[in-house]
């Protein structure tokens, strides 16, 4: 099998790259990106690419060398977007262009090729927030620029649900350590902060929860669905729905010298939960994971 990976090189692409190599079935794998975020890390470090893998430095919204870098590909995985925060809203021209017309780019030149399966992912940021649990039959309200231009890229994939093999994957917030980090993400952000400051600032009073899941539990997942699944699907990726003060529970017990500091701590923030199969009020595998995440700093 031949895989075309949009935005290949950045964070979640990564880590999909490090597992699918070690895949038999995988012959070849194409990271399609444009470096955007100006990281590097892919290309670089002790864990070596092999040669079933090579690099095309290119714009999704190219629509001439997107087609030529899908010669050939069975499948695409599409990953590239302007990534923000949950509820951040800037920046409205980016999100239109990248995640909602780029996305119409990948579509057109998937229609024009042999690709015969799509993974498209999304994000939770479509439903908006409120206080009743989301799943896949719930209205969508995006609130940000961000989750709109996520829902218009849905609507381009879907569009294709008659002739391919699409998958649309809404996923929540991605933390954990790989080479290629995002430390806007917070989570990611909160630990560094507490390792080289001893300090966090947490913004309303940290009761507002968010969907999480860790990256090579993600990435797992989306391999399951490039194997296992050829009906298209609509699903969500989250493991658990863990509140801001969830979060810094456990992040004290691995800094215990932790200040926080909560700005304006009277106002409570947007809430989002997402239907999971797994206890949201377990902290024992957050735990875990982060102190592994902690380990990887070098000092």
């Amino acid at each position: 099998m031949k895989v075309l990976i949009t935005g290949g090189a950045g964070y979640i692409g990564t880590t999909l790259c490090e597992l699918l190599m070690n895949r038999a079935e995988i012959e070849e794998i194409v990271v399609y990106d444009n470096l955007s975020r100006h990281n590097y890390n892919l290309f670089i470090g002790t864990s070596k690419l092999n040669a079933k893998l090579s690099f095309i430095e290119g714009d999704i919204l190219d629509s001439r060398k997107l087609r030529r870098a899908m010669t050939d590909a069975d499948a695409v995985i599409h990953l590239a977007a302007k990534v923000t925060t949950p509820f951040a809203d800037q920046d409205a021209h980016l999100f239109e262009q990248v995640n909602h017309w780029g996305t119409a780019e990948v579509t057109y030149a998937v229609e024009e090729s042999n690709v015969h399966k799509l993974i498209y992912i999304s994000s939770v940021s479509v439903y908006g927030s409120g206080e009743s649990i989301k799943d896949v039959n719930s209205n969508l309200n995006p609130k940000t620029f961000y989750g709109i231009s996520k829902m218009r890229g849905e609507e381009h994939v879907t569009r294709l649900s008659n002739k391919l093999s699409t998958h649309v994957i809404r996923c929540g917030n991605v933390y954990g350590y790989n080479r290629s980090m995002r430390f806007d993400a917070v989570i990611n952000k909160f630990l560094f902060e507490a390792n080289f400051h001893s300090k966090i600032n947490i913004h309303g009073d940290g009761q507002q929860h968010r969907p999480f899941v860790h990256i090579e539990y993600a990435c797992e997942q989306i391999i399951d669905t490039l194997f296992d699944s050829d009906a298209p699907s609509l699903s969500n990726l989250v493991e658990h729905n863990y509140s801001i003060n969830d979060v810094v529970e456990v992040i004290q017990e691995l800094y215990p010298e932790l200040e926080m500091i909560f700005i304006n701590n009277n106002m409570r923030l947007r809430e989002l939960k997402v239907e999971t199969n797994q206890d949201a009020a377990d902290l024992t595998i957050l735990k875990d994971r982060l102190k592994n995440f902690k380990q990887a700093f070098t000092i």
